[in-house]
């Protein structure tokens, strides 16, 4: 038997465990499943994978992108650079070889630690882009926005952060004017707001300002069409959900399991 799981907490519904759990069914892998492991403290995760010991890979989702990190082995070169890891793959741990590399651990395994988020933003985002889409702001400061922070930064997309406050580099809603809208023609929300239940909330951007130029990308996928990128579409902005981007983050994390 071959296990995959998810950590995090709370862990009350699940987009990876109803697809992992199709993908095996087509696949005909019967001897694989896909369990969910909420894990109030991330430190449990030494016990979690010393007690299944079939476990192969696992995704890691909030609160513990971040504080999964210390407990891996290897920390892939896209991962160290977000400062967040939501995929891990578990390997045979080998003694000799550690001893060589200098890595210690007290469990039997190997951890190593990938961020597929960013694969996944940056493959469904890139056909969608023109060359006016050189500016970009992104809603909302939270760990969502390293992976898309790092994508932009990679395709040379300068960004502008927004959130509550205005601190540092990083804006506040009320300074969304009618110059940073033409702008900033890629505008990215990486909040929760619009996701069901809560489908009438919404980033308090002039929405009024958004042009047919405007491309705006929301991460929340449950409902199809948030209040965010309804607004956008009867504005006339090319809109996009997270959707494609779930599907290519959790086929990344395939075929790093499966490598």
């Amino acid at each position: 038997m071959k296990k995959y799981g998810l950590i995090g907490f709370p862990l009350s519904h699940s987009f990876s465990k109803g697809y992992f759990t199709r993908k095996f069914e087509e696949l005909g892998l019967e001897d694989h499943v896909y369990e969910l492991f909420p894990l109030p403290n991330i430190s449990d995760v030494q016990e979690l994978i010393t007690s299944e010991p079939e476990l192969v890979g696992l995704n890691v989702t909030i609160p513990h992108k971040i504080g999964i990190m210390y407990y891996l082995d290897k920390v892939d070169e896209a991962a160290k650079a977000i400062d967040a890891v939501n995929c891990i793959k578990i390997v045979n741990h080998k003694p000799v070889e550690s001893f060589f590399t200098g890595e210690l651990t007290s469990m039997k395994v190997r951890l190593e630690g990938y961020n597929t988020d960013a694969y996944g933003f940056e493959k469904s985002l890139k056909p969608l882009l023109h060359k006016h889409h050189d500016k970009a702001l992104i809603l909302g400061n939270g760990g969502a926005t390293r992976a898309v922070a790092y994508v932009l930064k990679k395709l040379g997309i300068e960004y502008t952060i927004v959130s509550r406050r205005h601190v540092g580099r990083q804006i506040s809603y009320s300074k969304i004017n009618k110059e940073v809208m033409k702008e900033n023609l890629l505008i990215i929300n990486t909040t929760p707001l619009g996701m069901a239940p809560d489908v009438d909330s919404c980033p308090d951007i002039p929405y009024e300002l958004i042009s047919s130029k405007h491309l705006l990308y929301d991460l929340v996928y449950n409902p199809e069409e948030t209040e965010f990128l309804k607004r956008g579409r009867e504005q006339g902005a090319t809109i996009k959900n997270g959707l494609e981007m779930l599907h290519l983050q959790a086929e990344k994390s395939w075929e790093i399991w499966t490598s």
